[in-house]
């Protein structure tokens, strides 16, 4: 296909393609003139993975690069390389060490050991979980920890139904791209499901018994667009 039949296809605009070219996430066509190349399936499919990874979660140029090298690198392990895509997703602590983000990381390493996950305590990830409880404890809510084991047992339950979806796929080029947009599209479709879950969960603790009232806006005028189904 040409370039314009490729960009219809996918979405991407021409420019775009010819730059993600450049930048070297998308291979090169196969020139079939001297001004002429042609592109195929595995093209298209390569800039839908581009666009999931940019669009969804959110990784730069760079980022994308480091994870498709890992895609492509056919010696290193799918374990690796589901590291290589974690490790990009996972939020970055901007802000300077304190006391509390001190006393959560080594918060988190024991929590991570008492589980017995097989997890870095150093990882982009256990980083990102200290920094969140060191915020939460800044604005007073350090009895947040208390909820974590509850967190981490939903946690695994994904984690598994994850990873069972990734195993569907024999070809290990099918197994690996799966897992990498599982892991970035399925944080997006889990935080959904938490936030339309905390909806619900409110409406039947607090809501009016009417129905959803002021928590979905779906009486009329009882309807409050402070409450939590609003941004959602």
């Amino acid at each position: 296909m040409r370039i314009g039949e490729l960009s219809g296809r996918t979405g991407v605009s021409v420019p775009t393609v010819k730059y993600y070219v450049r930048e070297g996430l998308l291979p090169a066509g196969r020139l079939s003139s001297p001004n002429q190349a042609s592109y195929d399936e595995s093209h298209a499919r390569r800039l839908r993975l581009i666009r999931a990874l940019l669009e969804v979660g959110g990784l730069s140029v760079a980022a994308i690069r480091e994870v498709l090298d890992a895609v492509d690198d056919d010696d290193r392990p799918v374990h690796k390389v589901l590291g290589e895509a974690a490790d990009r997703l996972a939020p970055r602590h901007a802000g300077e060490p304190d006391a509390e983000l001190e006393a959560t990381r080594a918060a988190v390493a024991e929590f991570i050991g008492e589980r017995g996950w097989r997890a870095n305590t150093d990882s982009p990830q256990a980083e990102a979980l200290a920094a969140a409880l060191a915020a939460l404890r800044r604005v007073g809510h350090a009895a947040y920890v208390e909820l974590l084991d509850d967190y981490a047992d939903a946690a695994e339950r994904v984690a598994a139904a994850d990873l069972a979806y990734v195993a569907r796929n024999a070809k290990r080029e099918d197994l690996v791209e799966s897992a990498v947009i599982g892991t970035v599209l399925g944080d997006a479709v889990f935080a959904s499901l938490r936030r339309l879950a905390h909806v619900d969960a409110s409406a039947r603790a607090y809501g009016d018994r009417t129905g959803i009232g002021a928590l979905g806006g779906e009486d009329g005028e009882d309807g409050d667009a402070s409450g939590p189904g609003a941004a959602g």
